[in-house]
């Protein structure tokens, strides 16, 4: 027999706050969420050594950094006050690695925001998680001025395959689907990259007095 997908409880997803530090740390955990990333893969200035040597103890401290000044964006997602996912984002020009990718250059605008990582503990994926956090996300970063926001999901190759969650932390093709985004048209070789603009309502019709 299939295996029921677990039923996901009432979750309760806020925006980040400077006082959450324990709260990051409870979540990522001693890996600092993959790999001593502790979400600083975009942020970072440059690659190669200096993502070496920025992995684990460096990369905790400078995320602890930015949440002290109020610096960073983000939504975490909890289940009976425990945290279990987090998606962060922010305005595209200010994640530099971002900016030099070749293979996901685009024309922007400078409030074009992204949404650049989800972590979500590993009992916790698949059951729905990842898709109120990124609604949550992309209205948040609408509230803060955002004129459209950006996803990059991983190309999925094998539909009736997951994706290993180690590559997947940007997210999947069906996700920003399901979130009302549209992939834009891109080159061969280039990077898949959707986008979410904000539904223009109909003005109201006046009532005839």
């Amino acid at each position: 027999m299939r295996e029921k997908t677990p039923a996901v409880p009432k979750l309760e997803i806020r925006a980040v706050s400077r006082g959450d530090w324990p709260v990051l740390e409870r979540l990522f955990g001693a890996n600092g969420a993959c790999g001593g990333c502790w979400c600083m893969w975009w942020r970072v200035e440059r690659g190669g050594r200096t993502w070496e040597e920025a992995q684990g103890s460096p990369n905790r401290a400078r995320l602890r950094r930015l949440l002290s000044r109020g610096a960073l964006e983000a939504v975490i997602a909890f289940a009976d006050g425990e945290p279990v996912g987090w998606c962060s984002f922010g305005p595209r020009a200010s994640f530099p690695r971002l900016e030099r990718s070749r293979v996901l250059a685009r024309d922007h605008e400078e409030d074009t925001w992204s949404i650049v990582c989800f972590f979500l503990p590993a009992r916790w994926r698949g059951r729905g998680v990842a898709t109120r956090l990124l609604a949550a996300a992309t209205a948040r970063a609408f509230e803060l001025g955002a004129r459209e926001v950006e996803g990059y999901p991983v190309p999925v190759r094998d539909p009736a395959r997951a994706v290993p969650a180690a590559f997947a932390w940007t997210g999947v093709p069906a996700l920003f689907e399901r979130a009302g985004y549209e992939p834009l048209e891109r080159q061969a070789g280039l990077r898949p990259i959707f986008v979410r603009r904000p539904e223009v309502r109909a003005p109201k019709k006046r009532r005839k007095s």
